[in-house]
């Protein structure tokens, strides 16, 4: 799953970098606004952690260009100081959820499982439903009520499906939130992958949409959120 991380300290942006890593998020980390504001034109996020405190375009300046060109991908703020304003100015302009720093690595994992959970529209840690579920927390992919441990790569592939079941993802959308920026990717990487998931759990569990991509089926009888 493809995070970026917005935040011009080296050693608070380092720290948070490998935590998220550590946590098998695929990340790219940028140091101002301006390249994050480019970044984010031009690529899907699973959400985004933004400090206020950049030093060109003001995290909350940035927000608010995001939110006005219609980009509604989750957005952590990372607040310096405990100033209350700029808080509940970044709420108001579109922000997700704030942490004060410095950041309690556990608490921000956690609440950055609780925006992606809220954003896909559960309650829960668990995306899905009763036969075919994703465990954000302990990343596992849960089928016909039997849990199993994904990689990186593949928890980043069922969970961009899981997120919106029924919609149909192309090749180029799906290396674009699995893999991160100075990778190689090969031409059938995707495949490789969805052939791999397949042959551990059967070749219903992603379908081929002949010339448009793949998609895991919604369960019957569940509305599109």
């Amino acid at each position: 799953m493809r995070v970026l991380l917005v935040e011009d300290d080296v050693q608070v942006g380092q720290s948070l970098f490998r935590a998220l890593k550590d946590a098998h998020y695929t990340v790219d980390w940028i140091r101002d606004g301006k390249a994050a504001r480019l970044a984010l034109e031009s690529t899907s996020y699973a959400a985004v952690l933004l400090d206020l405190g950049l030093p060109d375009i003001g995290g909350i300046d940035l927000l608010n260009a995001l939110r006005g060109a219609g980009n509604a991908v989750p957005v952590l703020i990372l607040s310096e100081c405990d100033d209350l304003d700029a808080r509940v100015s970044s709420l108001d302009v579109g922000a997700d959820d704030c942490l004060l720093k410095p950041v309690d690595l556990r608490e921000l994992l956690a609440r950055l499982r609780a925006v992606l959970r809220r954003r896909a529209g559960y309650a829960t840690s668990r995306i899905g439903d009763e036969s075919l579920s994703l465990d954000l927390e302990m990343r596992t992919l849960h089928r016909n009520g039997i849990a199993t441990a994904l990689s990186a790569r593949e928890f980043a592939l069922m969970h961009s499906f899981l997120e919106r079941p029924g919609t149909i993802l192309s090749r180029s959308q799906l290396e674009d939130r699995i893999y991160g920026w100075g990778r190689e990717v090969g031409s059938n990487a995707v495949d490789v992958l969805i052939h791999s998931m397949r042959k551990r759990f059967g070749q219903s569990l992603i379908r081929n949409v002949r010339g448009l991509g793949w998609t895991v089926a919604r369960a019957r009888g569940t509305e599109a959120a």
